[in-house]
Protein backbone atom coordinates (compact mmCIF):
# COMPACT_ATOMS: atom_id res chain seq x y z
CA UNK A 1 0.00 0.00 0.00
CA UNK A 2 1.22 3.50 -0.76
CA UNK A 3 1.88 5.80 2.20
CA UNK A 4 2.14 9.58 2.43
CA UNK A 5 3.94 10.87 5.51
CA UNK A 6 3.29 14.51 6.47
CA UNK A 7 5.66 16.22 8.90
CA UNK A 8 3.81 19.06 10.62
CA UNK A 9 0.40 19.39 12.25
CA UNK A 10 -0.35 23.02 11.36
CA UNK A 11 -2.64 24.52 8.75
CA UNK A 12 -0.74 23.11 5.77
CA UNK A 13 -0.34 19.58 7.08
CA UNK A 14 -3.92 19.13 8.29
CA UNK A 15 -5.39 20.65 5.11
CA UNK A 16 -3.25 18.32 2.98
CA UNK A 17 -4.46 15.25 4.86
CA UNK A 18 -8.06 16.38 4.41
CA UNK A 19 -7.63 17.28 0.73
CA UNK A 20 -5.90 13.99 -0.08
CA UNK A 21 -9.00 12.11 1.02
CA UNK A 22 -11.24 14.56 -0.85
CA UNK A 23 -9.20 13.90 -4.01
CA UNK A 24 -9.73 10.15 -3.59
CA UNK A 25 -6.40 9.03 -2.14
CA UNK A 26 -6.90 5.57 -0.60
CA UNK A 27 -3.41 4.88 0.73
CA UNK A 28 -2.15 5.37 4.26
CA UNK A 29 -1.67 8.88 5.64
CA UNK A 30 0.56 9.53 8.65
CA UNK A 31 0.61 13.01 10.16
CA UNK A 32 3.32 13.90 12.69
CA UNK A 33 2.77 16.89 15.02
CA UNK A 34 5.37 17.74 17.63
CA UNK A 35 3.01 19.80 19.81
CA UNK A 36 0.97 17.98 22.49
CA UNK A 37 -2.27 19.69 21.41
CA UNK A 38 -4.75 18.85 18.71
CA UNK A 39 -4.10 21.08 15.66
CA UNK A 40 -5.40 24.63 16.13
CA UNK A 41 -5.71 27.93 14.29
CA UNK A 42 -2.77 30.26 14.84
CA UNK A 43 -4.08 33.69 13.67
CA UNK A 44 -6.49 34.19 16.61
CA UNK A 45 -3.65 33.73 19.11
CA UNK A 46 -2.42 37.30 18.58
CA UNK A 47 -5.90 38.75 18.14
CA UNK A 48 -9.06 37.60 19.92
CA UNK A 49 -7.22 35.16 22.21
CA UNK A 50 -5.27 38.01 23.80
CA UNK A 51 -8.40 40.10 24.32
CA UNK A 52 -10.40 37.44 26.13
CA UNK A 53 -10.30 36.18 29.71
CA UNK A 54 -8.55 33.09 31.03
CA UNK A 55 -11.36 30.80 29.85
CA UNK A 56 -10.43 31.42 26.23
CA UNK A 57 -9.37 28.37 24.24
CA UNK A 58 -7.76 27.80 20.86
CA UNK A 59 -9.94 27.25 17.81
CA UNK A 60 -9.40 23.75 16.39
CA UNK A 61 -8.46 23.29 12.75
CA UNK A 62 -10.78 20.28 12.59
CA UNK A 63 -13.11 18.54 15.02
CA UNK A 64 -11.52 15.90 17.22
CA UNK A 65 -13.12 13.08 15.22
CA UNK A 66 -11.50 14.27 11.97
CA UNK A 67 -8.53 11.90 12.08
CA UNK A 68 -10.68 8.85 12.72
CA UNK A 69 -13.24 9.69 10.06
CA UNK A 70 -10.59 10.53 7.46
CA UNK A 71 -8.45 7.48 8.33
CA UNK A 72 -5.42 9.60 9.17
CA UNK A 73 -2.86 8.18 11.60
CA UNK A 74 -2.18 11.16 13.85
CA UNK A 75 1.11 11.02 15.77
CA UNK A 76 0.38 13.63 18.44
CA UNK A 77 3.39 15.06 20.25
CA UNK A 78 5.82 13.01 18.14
CA UNK A 79 8.71 14.53 16.19
CA UNK A 80 10.34 13.20 13.05
CA UNK A 81 14.04 13.26 13.89
CA UNK A 82 15.61 11.87 10.71
CA UNK A 83 14.77 11.33 7.05
CA UNK A 84 16.54 8.84 4.75
CA UNK A 85 15.62 9.76 1.16
CA UNK A 86 17.37 6.73 -0.33
CA UNK A 87 15.57 4.21 1.86
CA UNK A 88 12.42 6.40 1.84
CA UNK A 89 12.01 6.16 5.60
CA UNK A 90 11.56 8.52 8.54
CA UNK A 91 12.62 8.00 12.14
CA UNK A 92 10.40 9.38 14.90
CA UNK A 93 11.24 10.59 18.40
CA UNK A 94 9.43 7.56 19.87
CA UNK A 95 11.89 5.25 18.08
CA UNK A 96 9.56 4.16 15.28
CA UNK A 97 10.77 3.90 11.68
CA UNK A 98 8.20 4.37 8.94
CA UNK A 99 8.46 3.88 5.18
CA UNK A 100 6.88 6.34 2.77
CA UNK A 101 5.92 6.55 -0.87
CA UNK A 102 5.87 10.33 -0.68
CA UNK A 103 7.04 12.58 2.11
CA UNK A 104 5.75 16.12 2.70
CA UNK A 105 7.45 18.76 4.83
CA UNK A 106 4.85 21.06 6.43
CA UNK A 107 7.17 22.01 9.27
CA UNK A 108 6.27 25.71 9.37
CA UNK A 109 8.46 28.33 10.97
CA UNK A 110 9.65 29.39 14.41
CA UNK A 111 10.22 32.74 16.08
CA UNK A 112 13.47 34.56 15.51
CA UNK A 113 14.89 35.16 18.99
CA UNK A 114 16.64 38.24 20.27
CA UNK A 115 20.19 37.85 21.57
CA UNK A 116 20.67 41.28 23.18
CA UNK A 117 22.02 41.44 26.75
CA UNK A 118 19.29 40.44 29.19
CA UNK A 119 17.38 38.34 26.65
CA UNK A 120 17.11 35.40 29.09
CA UNK A 121 15.31 37.34 31.84
CA UNK A 122 11.97 36.06 33.08
CA UNK A 123 9.06 37.95 31.56
CA UNK A 124 10.36 37.97 27.97
CA UNK A 125 7.87 36.20 25.74
CA UNK A 126 7.31 35.18 22.12
CA UNK A 127 3.99 34.50 20.42
CA UNK A 128 3.55 31.70 17.93
CA UNK A 129 2.27 28.55 19.63
CA UNK A 130 -0.74 27.86 21.83
CA UNK A 131 1.56 27.43 24.83
CA UNK A 132 3.06 30.87 24.08
CA UNK A 133 -0.41 32.40 23.97
CA UNK A 134 -1.54 30.73 27.21
CA UNK A 135 1.55 32.00 29.04
CA UNK A 136 1.10 35.51 27.65
CA UNK A 137 -2.58 35.61 28.46
CA UNK A 138 -1.84 34.73 32.07
CA UNK A 139 0.82 37.44 32.39
CA UNK A 140 -1.40 40.11 30.85
CA UNK A 141 -3.63 39.83 33.88
CA UNK A 142 -0.96 41.29 36.17
CA UNK A 143 1.20 43.35 33.78
CA UNK A 144 1.11 47.13 33.79
CA UNK A 145 3.90 48.14 31.39
CA UNK A 146 4.33 46.15 28.18
CA UNK A 147 7.14 46.61 25.66
CA UNK A 148 6.79 45.05 22.22
CA UNK A 149 9.98 44.58 20.21
CA UNK A 150 9.17 44.71 16.51
CA UNK A 151 6.30 46.46 14.70
CA UNK A 152 5.33 43.66 12.33
CA UNK A 153 1.86 42.16 12.09
CA UNK A 154 2.19 40.01 15.23
CA UNK A 155 3.74 42.82 17.25
CA UNK A 156 1.09 45.37 16.31
CA UNK A 157 -1.80 42.93 16.73
CA UNK A 158 -0.58 42.06 20.21
CA UNK A 159 0.08 45.71 21.05
CA UNK A 160 -3.49 46.61 20.08
CA UNK A 161 -4.89 43.75 22.18
CA UNK A 162 -2.78 44.73 25.21
CA UNK A 163 -3.80 48.37 24.85
CA UNK A 164 -7.46 47.29 24.73
CA UNK A 165 -6.91 45.85 28.21
CA UNK A 166 -5.81 49.29 29.38
CA UNK A 167 -2.10 48.50 29.68
CA UNK A 168 0.74 50.94 29.05
CA UNK A 169 2.20 49.76 25.72
CA UNK A 170 5.46 50.80 24.04
CA UNK A 171 6.55 49.40 20.67
CA UNK A 172 10.23 49.55 19.67
CA UNK A 173 10.87 49.26 15.94
CA UNK A 174 14.30 49.41 14.32
CA UNK A 175 12.86 50.51 10.95
CA UNK A 176 11.26 53.83 10.03
CA UNK A 177 7.72 52.47 9.63
CA UNK A 178 5.45 49.88 11.25
CA UNK A 179 4.91 46.81 9.07
CA UNK A 180 7.21 48.44 6.55
CA UNK A 181 8.20 45.16 4.91
CA UNK A 182 4.69 44.37 3.69
CA UNK A 183 2.70 47.63 3.48
CA UNK A 184 2.74 50.66 1.23
CA UNK A 185 4.16 53.80 2.75
CA UNK A 186 0.71 55.35 2.95
CA UNK A 187 -0.88 52.38 4.73
CA UNK A 188 2.05 52.05 7.09
CA UNK A 189 1.68 55.71 8.02
CA UNK A 190 -2.05 55.29 8.51
CA UNK A 191 -1.54 52.48 11.03
CA UNK A 192 1.15 54.46 12.82
CA UNK A 193 -1.41 57.22 13.38
CA UNK A 194 -4.16 54.79 14.41
CA UNK A 195 -2.02 53.14 17.08
CA UNK A 196 -0.55 56.39 18.32
CA UNK A 197 -4.02 57.92 18.64
CA UNK A 198 -5.02 54.84 20.63
CA UNK A 199 -2.32 55.56 23.19
CA UNK A 200 0.39 53.16 22.04
CA UNK A 201 3.88 54.66 22.27
CA UNK A 202 5.29 53.81 18.85
CA UNK A 203 9.06 54.38 18.82
CA UNK A 204 10.26 54.15 15.22
CA UNK A 205 13.95 53.99 14.41
CA UNK A 206 14.60 52.68 17.93
CA UNK A 207 15.84 49.13 17.88
CA UNK A 208 16.39 47.22 21.09
CA UNK A 209 19.86 47.51 22.70
CA UNK A 210 19.45 45.57 25.94
CA UNK A 211 16.95 44.34 28.49
CA UNK A 212 17.29 45.07 32.20
CA UNK A 213 15.94 43.27 35.23
CA UNK A 214 15.84 42.86 38.97
CA UNK A 215 16.20 39.48 40.62
CA UNK A 216 16.12 37.74 37.26
CA UNK A 217 12.81 39.40 36.25
CA UNK A 218 12.42 41.90 33.44
CA UNK A 219 12.05 45.53 34.49
CA UNK A 220 13.00 47.58 31.46
CA UNK A 221 13.94 47.74 27.78
CA UNK A 222 16.76 49.98 26.58
CA UNK A 223 16.57 51.22 22.99
CA UNK A 224 19.52 51.91 20.71
CA UNK A 225 19.49 55.62 21.63
CA UNK A 226 19.88 54.79 25.33
CA UNK A 227 16.31 55.44 26.46
CA UNK A 228 15.03 52.92 28.99
CA UNK A 229 11.32 52.06 28.96
CA UNK A 230 9.69 50.40 31.99
CA UNK A 231 8.48 46.86 31.35
CA UNK A 232 7.15 44.03 33.44
CA UNK A 233 6.37 42.11 30.23
CA UNK A 234 8.28 42.12 26.94
CA UNK A 235 6.96 40.50 23.78
CA UNK A 236 9.44 39.89 20.97
CA UNK A 237 8.12 39.90 17.39
CA UNK A 238 11.12 40.23 15.08
CA UNK A 239 10.16 37.73 12.42
CA UNK A 240 10.43 33.99 11.94
CA UNK A 241 12.82 31.41 10.54
CA UNK A 242 11.68 28.47 8.39
CA UNK A 243 12.00 25.05 9.99
CA UNK A 244 14.18 23.56 7.28
CA UNK A 245 16.99 21.93 9.30
CA UNK A 246 15.56 18.41 9.00
CA UNK A 247 15.23 18.84 5.24
CA UNK A 248 18.76 20.18 5.05
CA UNK A 249 20.08 17.11 6.87
CA UNK A 250 18.22 15.04 4.27
CA UNK A 251 20.33 16.90 1.63
CA UNK A 252 17.41 18.78 0.10
CA UNK A 253 18.07 22.15 -1.53
CA UNK A 254 17.57 25.05 0.89
CA UNK A 255 17.27 28.77 0.10
CA UNK A 256 15.19 30.83 2.53
CA UNK A 257 13.28 27.65 3.23
CA UNK A 258 12.94 24.33 1.42
CA UNK A 259 13.22 24.96 -2.31
CA UNK A 260 10.29 23.60 -4.34
CA UNK A 261 9.19 23.93 -7.95
CA UNK A 262 5.80 25.03 -9.22
CA UNK A 263 4.38 21.61 -8.25
CA UNK A 264 5.79 21.98 -4.71
CA UNK A 265 8.30 19.20 -5.39
CA UNK A 266 11.71 19.44 -3.73
CA UNK A 267 15.07 18.45 -5.20
CA UNK A 268 14.07 14.84 -4.33
CA UNK A 269 11.24 13.63 -6.63
CA UNK A 270 9.53 11.76 -3.79
CA UNK A 271 9.57 14.64 -1.33
CA UNK A 272 7.42 17.79 -1.32
CA UNK A 273 7.16 20.86 0.90
CA UNK A 274 4.51 23.52 1.49
CA UNK A 275 3.48 26.33 3.79
CA UNK A 276 5.75 28.59 5.83
CA UNK A 277 8.80 26.32 5.43
CA UNK A 278 8.83 26.31 1.61
CA UNK A 279 10.23 28.69 -1.00
CA UNK A 280 8.40 28.55 -4.33
CA UNK A 281 8.38 30.38 -7.70
CA UNK A 282 5.44 32.79 -7.77
CA UNK A 283 3.88 33.80 -11.10
CA UNK A 284 2.51 36.90 -9.36
CA UNK A 285 5.94 38.27 -8.49
CA UNK A 286 8.14 36.64 -11.11
CA UNK A 287 10.51 35.53 -8.35
CA UNK A 288 10.95 32.90 -5.66
CA UNK A 289 9.16 33.77 -2.41
CA UNK A 290 8.31 32.26 0.97
CA UNK A 291 4.95 33.26 2.41
CA UNK A 292 3.68 33.05 5.97
CA UNK A 293 -0.09 33.01 5.64
CA UNK A 294 -3.08 30.73 6.15
CA UNK A 295 -4.17 31.31 2.54
CA UNK A 296 -0.85 30.13 1.17
CA UNK A 297 -0.74 27.05 3.40
CA UNK A 298 -4.32 26.08 2.58
CA UNK A 299 -4.15 26.68 -1.17
CA UNK A 300 -0.80 24.92 -1.50
CA UNK A 301 -2.21 21.90 0.34
CA UNK A 302 -5.20 21.68 -2.00
CA UNK A 303 -2.96 22.01 -5.04
CA UNK A 304 -0.47 19.41 -3.80
CA UNK A 305 -3.27 16.94 -3.00
CA UNK A 306 -4.23 17.00 -6.69
CA UNK A 307 -0.63 16.44 -7.77
CA UNK A 308 -0.15 13.53 -5.36
CA UNK A 309 -3.32 11.84 -6.64
CA UNK A 310 -2.26 11.82 -10.27
CA UNK A 311 -3.53 15.23 -11.36
CA UNK A 312 -0.37 17.38 -11.62
CA UNK A 313 -1.40 20.93 -10.66
CA UNK A 314 1.00 23.89 -10.66
CA UNK A 315 0.54 26.22 -7.71
CA UNK A 316 -0.39 29.72 -8.88
CA UNK A 317 -2.84 31.08 -6.30
CA UNK A 318 -2.91 34.81 -5.64
CA UNK A 319 -1.40 35.66 -2.23
CA UNK A 320 -3.72 37.47 0.16
CA UNK A 321 -3.48 38.36 3.83
CA UNK A 322 -5.43 39.93 6.66
CA UNK A 323 -4.76 41.49 10.03
CA UNK A 324 -7.06 42.65 12.83
CA UNK A 325 -5.54 45.46 14.88
CA UNK A 326 -8.02 46.80 17.38
CA UNK A 327 -11.10 47.93 15.47
CA UNK A 328 -9.23 48.09 12.15
CA UNK A 329 -9.37 45.14 9.78
CA UNK A 330 -6.75 45.21 7.05
CA UNK A 331 -7.00 42.94 4.00
CA UNK A 332 -4.28 42.73 1.36
CA UNK A 333 -4.50 41.19 -2.10
CA UNK A 334 -1.23 40.61 -3.94
CA UNK A 335 2.38 41.35 -3.00
CA UNK A 336 3.21 45.02 -2.35
CA UNK A 337 6.55 46.81 -2.28
CA UNK A 338 7.04 50.03 -0.36
CA UNK A 339 8.20 51.90 -3.47
CA UNK A 340 5.12 51.03 -5.54
CA UNK A 341 3.02 53.89 -6.87
CA UNK A 342 0.06 54.23 -4.49
CA UNK A 343 -3.41 55.57 -5.25
CA UNK A 344 -5.83 56.05 -2.34
CA UNK A 345 -9.53 55.45 -2.92
CA UNK A 346 -12.00 56.52 -0.22
CA UNK A 347 -11.51 58.72 2.82
CA UNK A 348 -9.07 57.39 5.46
CA UNK A 349 -10.73 59.69 8.03
CA UNK A 350 -13.83 57.48 7.85
CA UNK A 351 -11.81 54.35 8.59
CA UNK A 352 -12.88 52.76 5.31
CA UNK A 353 -10.68 53.04 2.22
CA UNK A 354 -8.28 51.19 -0.10
CA UNK A 355 -4.81 51.75 -1.52
CA UNK A 356 -4.10 50.53 -5.06
CA UNK A 357 -0.41 49.81 -5.71
CA UNK A 358 1.19 49.82 -9.16
CA UNK A 359 4.66 49.02 -10.49
CA UNK A 360 5.52 50.12 -14.02
CA UNK A 361 1.82 50.66 -14.67
CA UNK A 362 0.84 47.13 -13.54
CA UNK A 363 -1.37 46.50 -10.52
CA UNK A 364 0.64 44.60 -7.89
CA UNK A 365 -1.66 44.70 -4.89
CA UNK A 366 -4.55 46.37 -3.08
CA UNK A 367 -4.74 47.17 0.64
CA UNK A 368 -8.26 47.58 2.04
CA UNK A 369 -9.27 48.90 5.47
CA UNK A 370 -12.70 47.77 6.71
CA UNK A 371 -13.72 47.25 3.05
CA UNK A 372 -14.30 43.52 2.49
CA UNK A 373 -16.27 43.97 -0.77
CA UNK A 374 -13.48 46.02 -2.33
CA UNK A 375 -10.94 43.45 -1.19
CA UNK A 376 -12.86 40.67 -2.94
CA UNK A 377 -13.12 42.73 -6.15
CA UNK A 378 -9.39 43.42 -5.99
CA UNK A 379 -8.64 39.72 -5.63
CA UNK A 380 -10.70 38.99 -8.73
CA UNK A 381 -8.86 41.66 -10.73
CA UNK A 382 -5.46 40.36 -9.64
CA UNK A 383 -6.30 36.66 -9.98
CA UNK A 384 -7.45 37.12 -13.55
CA UNK A 385 -4.63 39.56 -14.32
CA UNK A 386 -7.15 42.09 -15.60
CA UNK A 387 -5.60 45.24 -17.14
CA UNK A 388 -6.52 47.77 -14.45
CA UNK A 389 -4.55 50.98 -14.93
CA UNK A 390 -3.72 53.89 -12.61
CA UNK A 391 -5.85 56.14 -14.84
CA UNK A 392 -8.93 53.94 -14.32
CA UNK A 393 -8.46 53.93 -10.54
CA UNK A 394 -8.05 57.71 -10.42
CA UNK A 395 -11.28 58.25 -12.38
CA UNK A 396 -13.96 59.76 -10.13
CA UNK A 397 -16.48 57.15 -11.32
CA UNK A 398 -14.24 54.16 -10.62
CA UNK A 399 -16.08 51.25 -9.02
CA UNK A 400 -13.96 48.14 -8.32
CA UNK A 401 -16.75 45.57 -8.66
CA UNK A 402 -18.09 47.08 -11.88
CA UNK A 403 -14.58 47.46 -13.28
CA UNK A 404 -13.77 43.83 -12.50
CA UNK A 405 -16.79 42.71 -14.52
CA UNK A 406 -16.05 45.07 -17.41
CA UNK A 407 -12.36 44.22 -17.59
CA UNK A 408 -13.12 40.50 -17.48
CA UNK A 409 -15.57 40.90 -20.36
CA UNK A 410 -13.05 42.87 -22.44
CA UNK A 411 -10.29 40.37 -21.73
CA UNK A 412 -12.50 37.45 -22.75
CA UNK A 413 -13.45 39.16 -26.01
CA UNK A 414 -9.79 39.91 -26.77
CA UNK A 415 -8.81 36.30 -26.15
CA UNK A 416 -11.67 34.98 -28.30
CA UNK A 417 -10.76 37.33 -31.16
CA UNK A 418 -7.19 36.03 -31.10
CA UNK A 419 -8.49 32.48 -31.38
CA UNK A 420 -10.53 33.24 -34.53
CA UNK A 421 -8.92 32.05 -37.80
CA UNK A 422 -7.60 34.79 -40.03
CA UNK A 423 -9.73 35.61 -43.08
CA UNK A 424 -8.46 36.55 -46.53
Amino acid sequence: MSRIVIIGGGQAGVQLADSLRTEGYEGAIDLFADEPHLPYQRPPLSKDFMSEDESASALPLRAGRFFRERAVEFHQGVQVTAVDPEAQTVVASNGATLSYTNLVFATGARNRETTVPGSKLDGIRYLRTLDDAIALQAELGSAKHVVVIGAGFIGMEFAAAARKRGLDVTVLEFGPRPMGRVLSRFMSGYFADVHTDNGIKLKLGEGISSLTGTGGKISGAVSANGTEYPADLVVVGIGVLPNSELAERARLEIENGIVVDTYLQTSDPNIFALGDCSSYPSPHTGSRIRLESVQNATDQARSLAKTLTGKPTPYDSLPWFWSQQGTVKLQIAGIIHSDDESIVRGDPATGKFSVYCFRDGRLTGVESVNSPAEHMAARKILEQRLPLTPELVMDADFDPKRSARQLAFLKQNDEESLEQPATV
